[in-house]
């Protein structure tokens, strides 16, 4: 039977790309890396020599070709952002894409090849490899859960458990993995947790209705989710009449349960202890979404090395 929600379900969640981000923070974010390396950004002393001490060994003139290839299997995230790191270093630096964001990757794979002078290039080559390793690694350890949901129609989505000034790359990782992001930050949706019903008064029942009238009032084009982490708390959220209810730290019989009640009422969200191994049982009680904030904070680095031509 279709789901009578999914003008709800799409409206909820998206796949960022690198178009719909501003590039004036990232190459913010850039710098200030930048700064950190070459000049000490961040200590209260400064340094008495600023620069790369290694590469301003090297020849003025001589120039620098180097190949950044995978050295294990990973999903790519990065290549749309290595030429605004190698600009912030020097305008002379190149790099030729020869992967692209989002594409799976095995051992030896070439990434891109990166060209100009070589002092400039070999400052410049732990940021780019800070950057890629690490957004890559969200991009991996997503695809890998997006993968244990494939034969699911339910949706995986991150949090906004990011790393602060990492928001929007952070999510583009994500999508770039196949998973779906959920709200951008505190603005784009209506979030009622335990302590915002609190402030409405004791009966959850009357909160959860007059937070849902508020939100409607104040923001009508919101979503307006709620956040239950009891079944008995359910009925209140279905008659507030919420866009989607998140169902917190449910066991998996309790998650059984409340995706019974609620059917096809409203969008239903799991989220607490999602781990692979449990996405094997959460996959089949027929929620909507799965978020997790593990795609970033248990993400990994993946190797990737940067090879002289």
């Amino acid at each position: 039977m279709p789901n009578p929600n999914q003008t709800i379900v799409h409206a909820s969640c998206q796949q960022i790309r690198w178009e719909d981000l501003d590039l004036k923070p990232i190459r913010a974010l850039i710098k200030l890396a930048v700064g950190e390396d070459l000049h000490g950004s961040g200590l209260k002393t400064k340094p008495n020599q600023t620069g790369d001490a290694s590469s301003a060994l090297l020849p003025s003139n001589q120039t620098f070709t180097a190949t950044l290839r995978a050295r294990g299997p990973m999903t790519l995230c990065g290549a749309r952002l290595a030429p605004e790191i190698l600009n912030a270093f020097d305008p002379e630096l190149k790099f030729e894409a020869l992967s692209s964001d989002g594409d799976t990757l095995v051992k030896g794979d070439a990434i891109g090849t990166l060209s100009g002078p070589a002092r400039s290039a070999l400052a410049a080559e732990r940021l780019i490899l800070n950057f890629m390793q690490r957004l890559s690694g969200i991009a991996t350890t997503t695809q890998t859960y997006v993968a244990a949901l494939a034969d699911s129609t339910t949706r995986l989505l991150d949090t906004r458990k990011t790393t602060p000034g990492y928001r929007y790359l952070e999510k583009y990782a994500v999508a770039c993995g196949g998973g779906w992001n959920h709200r951008m930050g505190l603005f784009d949706r209506v979030m009622l947790k335990d302590n915002h019903l609190a402030v409405f008064g004791d009966d959850l029942v009357s909160a959860a209705s007059a937070a849902v009238e508020e939100s409607r009032r104040r923001a009508p084009s919101l979503l307006v989710e709620i956040e239950v982490d009891r079944i008995d708390q359910i009925d209140a959220a279905l008659q507030a009449g919420v866009d989607i209810i998140l169902l917190d730290n449910f066991t998996i019989e309790e998650l059984r349960d409340a995706q019974q009640i609620i059917g096809n009422q409203t969008v239903t969200e799991i989220s607490g202890n999602v781990t692979l191994d449990t996405l094997v049982q959460l996959k089949n009680i027929g929620c909507d979404f799965i978020s997790t904030g593990a795609l970033v904070h248990k993400s990994v680095w993946v190797d990737i090395g940067l090879d002289s031509n």
